[in-house]
């Protein structure tokens, strides 16, 4: 994910953007050019591009605070010259929304409604609306309607498709597009920070180790996980004495390779099929699981196999923790159930081709998904490089990492 992060930075840093609302379109184009070459499949990179953006919103919003300690009356004039320059931009912004309402040479009054949906900043849908007998159709349609003759909307977006689908521009706060000379190096600290949090990520989760893993437990893992393996050895280098049971994760047993790794460092462990999973279970204390993507609702989607663990550990009232950076939060909701952020790959990995010829296997239709989806109430604790947070938390950790308005941004 680091990697992202410095490509990211490659780009904004000699890129020529003068004003917060140039670099959000910019980085809003990056994100949907990497979601278009396979980002889906890897949702950290979206999240870090929305996490960027997160950081230009919020240097953007800061303003600045007057020197109270200087009241000569240089700086008083000057401040009444910044009041007059603020009133006229007032008139200025209240005259264009006035000037939005005069549909068809009808005059109009001003309403809290009809000012609502006039200010651009407000519209959020993604097509125009056709229907043009409603007076509040038609004012959402003359929001953000393309200029006549231009080809370009009032954000000077291209539209797609003629007149018939344009793309809804996108509207920034007034402050947006004010120039700072001071922005671009406050966004690329701001990057320079989320580079240095990406470095330290393995060392926060692992100095919660042995917080989670105590003397004599059983602790049941799934598969091969760089971020699991890691923890485990943290909890073993400080004198924890425990044993390891690991899925072999079929049908690519990463396990295998994971035990290895845990043997080669001291750790007592133990592979087994994944079909024992659930009779093994009622020994087990606590089951670590690898996070491929932290959902908005807490859920989680994991390697496919997880979701079985973790309904065997939910039967036998195991506690079942997850292990995941705070870039795998993802503001994305499983609408669709299973088949979010999964995809399905060839089945040559579960069945060899060379049997097709038989009559029964060929009316067989075989799955072979990536992922699995796990459902909330199946996690009882997520433990990311700032903390450990119950599932129902997570949602308030979007608002904290990510701005509302760029959740869809590249879908």
């Amino acid at each position: 994910r680091e990697p992202s992060v410095e490509l990211l930075r490659a780009i904004i840093g000699p890129t020529r953007w003068k004003t917060a609302a140039q670099l959000l379109t910019l980085l809003r184009g990056l994100g949907n050019e990497l979601h278009a070459a396979g980002g889906y499949r890897e949702p950290a990179i979206g999240n870090m591009v929305r996490r960027i953006m997160y950081a230009v919103r919020d240097e953007a919003d800061r303003v600045q605070v007057p020197d109270n300690n200087n009241n000569n009356g240089a700086s008083s004039a000057a401040e009444e010259n910044s009041n007059n320059g603020d009133m006229e931009k007032i008139d200025e912004l209240t005259e264009q929304v006035s000037s939005k309402l005069r549909l068809g040479g009808e005059g109009k009054e001003l309403s809290l409604a009809s000012m609502l949906w006039a200010n651009p900043q407000h519209v959020t849908m993604k097509h125009t609306r056709q229907q043009s007998g409603d007076y509040s159709d038609r004012l959402r349609s003359d929001s953000f309607g393309s200029e006549s003759g231009s080809g370009l909307n009032g954000n000077n977006c291209p539209s797609a498709g003629g007149d018939q689908h344009p793309i809804a521009p996108i509207y920034y706060p007034p402050n947006y597009y004010n120039k700072r000379d001071d922005l671009r190096q406050s966004v690329m600290e701001a990057i320079q920070e989320m580079m240095s949090e990406m470095e330290d990520l393995h060392k926060n989760i692992n100095e919660q180790a042995i917080q989670h893993i105590h003397a004599g437990e059983i602790i049941l893992t799934y598969a091969l996980s760089k971020t699991v393996e890691l923890f485990l050895k943290a909890a073993a280098a400080k004198k924890r004495n425990f044993q390891v049971i690991v899925c072999e994760g079929a049908p690519h047993f990463g396990g295998h390779a994971m035990a290895k790794s845990l043997a080669e460092a001291g750790i007592d462990t133990t592979v087994i099929h994944d079909a024992a999973t659930f009779a093994i279970m009622a020994r087990v204390n606590k089951v670590l699981l690898p996070a491929h993507a932290v959902l908005a609702n807490g859920g989680l989607i994991a390697p496919s196999g997880s979701n079985m663990v973790a309904l065997a550990a939910k039967q036998n009232s195991v506690p079942v923790v997850t292990l995941a950076g705070m870039f795998k939060l993802c503001p994305m909701y499983p609408h669709e159930g299973q088949d979010t952020l999964n995809d399905l790959i060839s089945p040559s990995s579960v069945a060899d081709y060379s049997l097709m010829g038989d009559p029964v296997l060929s009316e067989v239709e075989f799955v072979n998904p990536v992922h699995d989806y796990i459902p909330p109430q199946l996690i009882d604790l997520y433990v990311t490089n700032i903390g450990g947070f119950q599932p129902s938390y997570i949602y308030r950790l979007l608002a904290e990492y990510y701005h509302s308005d760029d959740w869809e941004a590249f879908e």
